[in-house]
């Protein structure tokens, strides 16, 4: 959520950021003149209220006096239908004042370039050549099943489309991949947690998920809860209502979760293979810096998410994502793609954005920079470190023989108990 101050005292700045975003400028003088109207009632109501409780001192010494009261009882009884009509009106001016900033996105740093889709996003730097073959290669999920690594009939059978079994090696091989990404992390600072995965809908809203996404997300019917779409929620979340002290920051965390998506709007979008499930398992960076420090962070966490795929030599690209790609709480994001020779192009595998104090005036989540300095909002930061079954797909297609076979990358190996292919039974 935005800085109720800031749109305030820099309202052009705000109208121009979020007009790049797609949104009216009108929008912003709609909040403007709610939260105006909203402060002048609130100050009417407490007046009356102050005038109130003096009315009552009166009508009780009179009282006490056996004097007559009833003026002074019918003119508290005036003050008192005026504050049930000033706040009927501040509840719906709340409520409408709430529904607009739950709504509006985080402003955009300086750098993200305009764009209207994904078509215009800027890439940053390309590592690793994609990979020629002599014989025509197959796609993952061709692989998937001359190798019996999975089984999508069957888990249709279960739960429906999109979803998955993963069999034999294909599980062995995404339990790898997993430990491989967590090891890593561990390595690079990141404190490793086992998280919930099923949250309250007011740790959704803390992070962003809802009010304006619900449709994207799975609801357990007749509860106010949900299923994790990531584990940003529930890293996020941990310090949720808490005031970190300094040396407590940075807070740095990993964690391995499944994810679900409803996937709402998508209908017809990459339907085969591992590439858009409605669950599956994903390795999360969380960090929660201070203001300062947090744009450093971000430049950090993307090559945490690189390193992943130079170690694992797949060939990769990382884009500045443009305004009409950019995510609705993210200030700046990076977004990591892959190269899937199926495609004939690279694929997103890990997103990683600042999303500056937008979450954490939600989650209301604060530092001190000592025992007497004022509570201040940090800033949160997240990022895929990856998604798994989006890594396998990409290993499986890069690594492939013309045998059939599928080499295991070295660093792999050992997480694999040293099998170094994956082959046909």
């Amino acid at each position: 959520m935005l800085d109720i101050k800031k749109i305030r005292h820099d309202k052009d700045i705000v109208k121009e950021k979020t007009e790049k975003r797609g949104i009216e400028p009108s929008v912003i003088d709609d909040i403007l003149a709610l939260d105006e109207e909203r402060r002048q009632l609130i100050q009417d109501t407490e007046t009356l209220k102050s005038k109130r409780n003096k009315v009552s001192e009166q009508i009780a010494i009179k009282k006490k006096n056996k004097e007559a009261a009833d003026d002074v009882i019918g003119e508290m009884r005036e003050v008192g239908d005026r504050i049930k009509e000033i706040d009927s009106r501040l509840d719906d001016v709340n409520e409408a004042y709430e529904y607009h900033m739950s709504r509006l996105p985080n402003l955009i740093h300086d750098d993200v370039p305009v764009g209207k889709d994904d078509t215009e996003n800027v890439e940053i730097r390309r590592q690793g050549a994609s990979v020629s073959f002599d014989f025509e290669p197959k796609a993952h999920w061709e692989l998937l099943e001359s190798l019996k690594l999975a089984d999508f009939e069957r888990a249709a059978k279960v739960s429906g489309a999109r979803f998955v079994y993963h069999t034999g090696d294909g599980a062995r091989l995404e339990r790898a991949l997993m430990n491989f990404m967590l090891e890593v992390h561990n390595k690079n600072g990141y404190r490793e947690m086992m998280t919930p995965q099923i949250v309250k809908s007011g740790t959704m809203y803390a992070t962003g998920q809802l009010p304006k996404f619900e449709e994207d997300l799975f609801k357990i019917d007749g509860m106010d809860m949900y299923t994790i779409p990531t584990s940003e929620v529930t890293l996020t979340n941990y310090h949720m209502d808490e005031t970190l002290s300094d040396d407590e920051l940075p807070v740095k965390f990993t964690a391995q979760t499944a994810c679900f998506r409803s996937e709402a709007g998508s209908a017809g979008r990459d339907t085969r293979g591992l590439i858009r499930l409605h669950q599956f398992n994903k390795v999360e960076m969380v960090r929660l810096e201070r203001p300062e420090d947090s744009w450093d962070a971000l430049e950090e966490m993307t090559e945490h998410a690189e390193h992943i795929l130079n170690l694992l030599e797949i060939p990769h690209r990382t884009v500045l994502l443009c305004t009409g790609d950019i995510g609705f709480g993210s200030s700046k994001t990076y977004d990591v793609e892959v190269w899937l020779p199926s495609y004939n192009d690279y694929k997103e595998i890990s997103s990683v954005s600042n999303i500056t104090d937008f979450q954490a005036r939600r989650g209301n989540i604060k530092f001190k920079r000592d025992k007497d300095a004022k509570p201040e909002f940090l800033h949160t930061l997240n990022g895929s470190g990856l998604a798994v079954g989006r890594t396998m797909a990409a290993l499986l297609e890069n690594y492939q023989n013309d045998d059939g076979s599928v080499t295991i990358p070295e660093v792999l190996r050992p997480y694999m108990s040293g099998q170094e292919k994956l082959e046909a039974l």
